[in-house]
């Protein structure tokens, strides 16, 4: 779960790129099977300009995109860092994957990647029950830790689990979760209480989606953005996505981020040759506690802001 160079190494000895492209938000398109053509140009553009982690979802509907964009890119499989997640649903369980457990649709995204395994398959949320699934969550642990022993998935993890969800992977995991995917930046420190370091206390990198939250999709926390403000000044050529995501690295989680515009994606390549102070670090973390912005599962974990 350390920093080596711009990787993380996992518990599991494998090594993960310290940034991820997302192709969820952005460019979420479940429903609709058409070719998003601007996906794949821009994604060709990502590998083109250095991006090595792609993390994509059964949700997102985008794996065809990214299959076509690798295609095109031409670069080494074994270059590429490759996510998947099993669309498992949320807390109403009324909607989740057609495929018959997370076996079955990880084998059909493999096709659809045009891959023979992926590095990383995460478990998208805990929302699992026999009843609805056909299976129950510890059953659906099962499935990846098949996937592993087959050589179709290198590494498997979780998302958008609290700790009790996540105590119950522990129990029985004969292959424990090398990451945890959740929803983190400076405005929202633990998706549910004490997730991070439980996470981290077990070994599993956590993952940021939305890092860049208290900067974009109108979230506006102005004390926040008048410090990141003081910091561009500092950090001569980085503007305050690249000082949070920093910010994010630091503390030890792998960011996710996602961008159309070339320029945006080679920002948030270039990361690693600045480090911010620990008093930075911690005035971030301290003004960010003082406005909770939560964008995603908030049916099932706005009860905690």
């Amino acid at each position: 779960m350390s920093l080596v160079g711009k990787s993380f190494k996992l518990s599991n000895g494998n090594l993960i790129p310290a940034v991820g492209y997302g192709t969820g938000t952005k460019w979420f398109k479940l429903g609709r099977d058409e070719i998003d053509t601007t996906l794949v140009d821009i994604l060709v553009t990502a590998l083109e300009v250095g991006v090595t982690h792609i993390d994509g979802a059964e949700v997102y509907n985008t794996a065809l995109e990214i299959g076509e964009a690798l295609q095109k890119a031409g670069k080494p499989r074994k270059d590429i860092f490759l996510t998947d997640k099993y669309f498992a649903g949320d807390g109403s369980f009324t909607r989740h994957s057609p495929f018959p457990n997370p076996y079955e649709s990880l084998k059909e995204s493999l096709k659809r990647f045009q891959v023979d395994y992926v590095d990383l398959y995460l478990l998208h949320a805990p929302f699992i029950k026999k009843e609805t699934h056909g299976f129950t969550l510890e059953e659906a642990w099962g499935y990846l830790e098949k996937l592993v022993d087959e050589g179709l998935v290198k590494s498997i993890g979780i998302s958008n689990f609290a700790i009790e969800d996540l105590e119950k992977i522990l129990k029985v995991a004969k292959i424990k979760p090398t990451v945890h995917q959740i929803e983190y930046n400076a405005n929202l420190q633990n998706q549910t209480p004490g997730i991070v370091k439980y996470s981290q206390e077990n070994g599993i990198l956590v993952e940021s989606y939305s890092p860049l939250g208290p900067i974009i999709k109108g979230a506006s926390d102005s004390k926040l953005n008048s410090y990141l403000a003081e910091l561009t000044k500092k950090y001569t050529g980085k503007d305050a996505g690249q000082i949070l995501l920093r910010w994010v690295l630091q503390n030890g989680v792998l960011p996710i981020t996602t961008s159309g515009k070339k320029e945006r994606i080679v920002g948030s390549l270039d990361i690693f040759d600045f480090q911010l102070t620990d008093e930075e670090q911690e005035k971030i973390a301290s003004i960010g506690k003082e406005t909770t912005i939560r964008q995603y599962w908030t049916k099932e974990y706005s009860k905690f802001d």
